[in-house]
């Protein structure tokens, strides 16, 4: 602008400064990086003004106010100013969403209760179809925007459905306590593609590997078998036993596949890192080592001390990918430290991974089946390498919470949100919403120096029975519950 009126080119700038000082308040985070566009673009809107004066600056005043909801308009669209997260203030919609959700009016049709409890709960990954496990052999398909009915496979399995996984947008996996899992395809649902047969218990789990298309499933007997998905048939899939252990409750695959986490009904937690899964490993051979519970502390730093467990030893002769020749599937045995359950021992029942990879959460009963407690394990990467006499620990108890004791001898299976913000946890006839802090932030932004209790942000009791298993949407603000008595429950924002 003209140099012959400061005033007028300073005023507009001091209201676009006092607007940044206030957002700046509520910002916690680093300079965006489209900081610099911002500048660029402002100045390009003066050299603008300019030429529209012919240089003289006697348009100032006119467009002044005009200019000023301009250029803050401008910056809360595009630029938003050198101290503000463009994605700060999604996040603070969504945590004012989720703590208006309430169950849609039209879930109630949403009943399987001819179809027993519900054990599972699974969104393709576009969203469109929520599928359900069912207790009395079947599986069900909703649409979850209009709450409409698509599809009951009939005598999907011989014996309960325990889980579901979509390999894709149209493929999925289902397992069942008649020891088989059946592959699915949206576009033909009349009949299975394939029966995969296995393993010689009740199959409780599956992961899909999407990098080599290995479909990954636990079970009862206590395997972990992979299968060759790129080269199935209507007889089935190329398979092998990659692991086993006793009491193995559930697996979980971390999203970059890196490693792969087991929970057992003894309370111990299974951590194999390098994952390989190309590569079988032969532990029928050497026992699980019973690992001396030691305390977790609750300090932020990664003391020695804070193993729960003991690492195996094994020859490597007999193991060539471990010790000394290569990292790959190198195996770490813990016992989590569970908050009131120092003096006893415990059962991790439900085993669930945040989808960034940076934390696991866990819930655990007592062996008494008195007590139940949901945990954050924060993964700690990079530590330095300690002695063999030191076990190594790459877990640290993070934040944790009491749960309701409703429904002894049942599994209740929680879940992140996808951005992984929050934990639904069924609690009782209902469920909670859990957070890290009060304002629903990052894990990493809100990590406590001691062992902190998970925020509650909402309770919502819509069910008149025990509420086993729960699930967001990877793609609209939605949840999803099932319970007991067979009724599925969606819970969307009340406006």
């Amino acid at each position: 602008m003209s140099s012959g009126q400061p005033s007028d080119n300073e005023e507009p700038r001091a209201a676009e400064e006092n607007d940044d000082s206030d957002e700046d308040k509520d910002s916690t985070r680093p300079s965006s990086p489209r900081a610099g566009r911002k500048s660029a673009g402002t100045q390009g809107s003066s050299r603008l003004e300019s030429a529209a004066d012919g240089g003289t600056g006697s348009g100032c005043r006119v467009s002044r106010a005009s200019d000023s909801l301009f250029s803050w308009i401008y910056r809360r669209t595009v630029g938003r100013g050198p101290f503000v997260d463009p994605a700060r203030d999604h996040f603070r919609n969504m945590t004012r969403l989720y703590s208006s959700m309430s169950p849609a009016t039209d879930s109630v049709n949403l009943s399987t209760q001819t179809h027993g409890a519900v054990f599972n709960l699974e969104y393709s990954p576009d969203g469109s179809v929520l599928t359900v496990a069912c207790e009395q052999t079947e599986v069900l398909l909703f649409d979850p925007v209009s709450s409409r009915h698509i599809k009951t496979l009939v005598e999907a399995h011989e014996d309960c459905v325990n889980n579901i996984r979509f390999l894709d947008n149209r493929l999925f996996a289902t397992c069942s306590d008649d020891t088989t899992i059946a592959l699915w395809d949206l576009r033909k649902l009349n009949s299975k593609v394939c029966s995969l047969h296995g393993h010689a218990s009740w199959v409780k789990n599956i992961e899909y590997d999407t990098h080599t298309r290995l479909l990954v499933t636990s079970g009862f007997d206590g395997n972990v078998i992979t299968w060759d998905t790129n080269r199935f048939t209507e007889e089935g899939c190329p398979h092998k036993k990659f692991f086993h252990t006793r009491y193995l409750m559930r697996m979980r695959l971390t999203p970059d596949c890196s490693k792969m986490l087991i929970s057992t009904s003894s309370g111990y937690l299974l951590i194999l890192h390098d994952l390989d899964l190309t590569q079988s490993l032969e532990v029928g051979s050497y026992r699980i080592l019973r690992a001396r519970r030691a305390p977790l502390s609750t300090e932020g730093s990664s003391a020695g001390s804070r193993s729960g467990g003991s690492r195996h030893t094994i020859d490597s002769k007999t193991h060539p990918h471990r010790e000394g020749l290569s990292p790959r599937n190198s195996l770490e045995v813990l016992t989590p430290e569970i908050p009131g359950e120092r003096d006893r021992g415990n059962c991790i029942t439900s085993l669930q991974l945040h989808p960034k990879g940076w934390a696991t959460l866990l819930r655990c009963s007592s062996n008494m089946d008195d007590q139940e407690w949901t945990c954050v394990y924060e993964f700690q990467e990079g530590a330095p390498p300690r002695p063999p006499v030191s076990p190594r620990c790459s877990l640290r108890l993070t934040h944790y919470i009491e749960e309701a004791n409703v429904g002894r001898g049942y599994i209740k299976e929680l879940c992140f949100s996808p951005d992984g913000r929050l934990i639904c946890s069924p609690y009782g006839y209902g469920v909670r919403l859990l957070a890290f802090d009060e304002h629903c932030a990052e894990l990493v932004d809100c990590m406590p120096v001691r062992t902190a209790l998970l925020r509650e942000i909402r309770s919502i009791y819509s069910h008149s029975d025990v509420v086993l298993t729960s699930k967001f949407s990877p793609t609209h603000c939605q949840f999803a519950t099932g319970c007991l008595s067979g009724r599925v429950a969606l819970y969307q924002p009340h406006f």
